[in-house]
């Protein structure tokens, strides 16, 4: 039996895969005319917060061990001004006909954040005191709500709509993601010499694939947007759910591969 911690590696995936999904929503099912001339609404709302409420309390505390204006920034403004820049970058994303759901990723970098990040779980995480971390704790039980929340409205479907849409969604999921996670995880590992996250090899990736291959939110998202409303879009939606399954296909594969926790 083999040890492995592919958690962290998992959810790094996990994020990848959400944003490269809103952006395929993004690129080719726009949510209106497309004028681009409105994301640089976006651009100025995260530059002015960064310059405003991130560089500037620092460029003047330079030689100040006390950091008062970092200080102040931090407990009086607080998040505030990077919600601002959010709605902000929100309804720049909305007019320029791209999927609002993007439109909070210019203002994230903004944001003051630590040189090392241990993870949302890990235990270290709860000494760190930057606002990016606050941030994501404090978002934490709330998201995990809307999503639940989300699921339960958009996946209001009959369980007979089921035809080759399902079928086809559910080859992509559960055959096509693992597929794909493992190969390209190889070619990044050997071919391109990346290597993999410290106690995993080639044979977790399969592991890590069928996981991966749950889809919920995203997938439900993506049938919501990418086909009108009808037997199709039903159908679709019934795929993403069935790939909950792919859950069973985990346990498998980690029984076959030997993979268990280590704390």
């Amino acid at each position: 039996m083999r040890g492995i911690r592919p958690f962290g590696f998992l959810l790094l995936l996990a994020i990848a895969d959400d944003a490269a999904g809103l952006a395929i929503l993004a690129v080719f099912y726009p949510s209106g005319d497309l004028a681009l001339a409105w994301l640089l609404l976006s651009v100025a709302a995260a530059v002015a917060v960064w310059l405003m409420a991130n560089w500037l309390p620092r460029r003047m505390d330079r030689g100040r061990q006390d950091r008062p204006n970092s200080t102040w920034a931090r407990r009086v403004l607080g998040a505030w001004p990077y919600v601002i820049a959010g709605c902000l970058s929100w309804y720049a994303f909305y007019r320029a006909g791209l999927h609002p759901a993007l439109g909070l990723l210019p203002i994230i970098p903004a944001i003051p954040h630590a040189e090392h990040d241990f993870g949302i779980f890990a235990e270290e995480e709860r000494h760190a005191t930057d606002l990016l971390n606050s941030i994501e704790h404090a978002l934490k039980v709330p998201v995990q709500l809307v999503l639940c929340a989300f699921g339960l409205v958009n996946a209001g479907v009959e369980l007979s709509a089921v035809s080759a849409p399902t079928l086809l969604v559910l080859a992509g999921l559960m055959i096509g993601k693992p597929l794909g996670i493992t190969l390209f995880g190889w070619f990044a590992a050997n071919v391109l010499q990346l290597g993999l996250p410290e106690g995993m090899t080639l044979r977790d990736l399969p592991v890590v694939g069928c996981v991966a291959a749950i889809g919920f939110t995203v997938a439900l998202f993506v049938a919501s947007v990418a086909f009108p409303a009808g037997p199709v879009q039903d159908a679709a939606k019934m795929g993403a759910l069935l790939s909950l399954a792919s859950a069973i296909l985990a346990l498998l594969a980690g029984r076959l591969a030997a993979v268990r926790r280590t704390v």
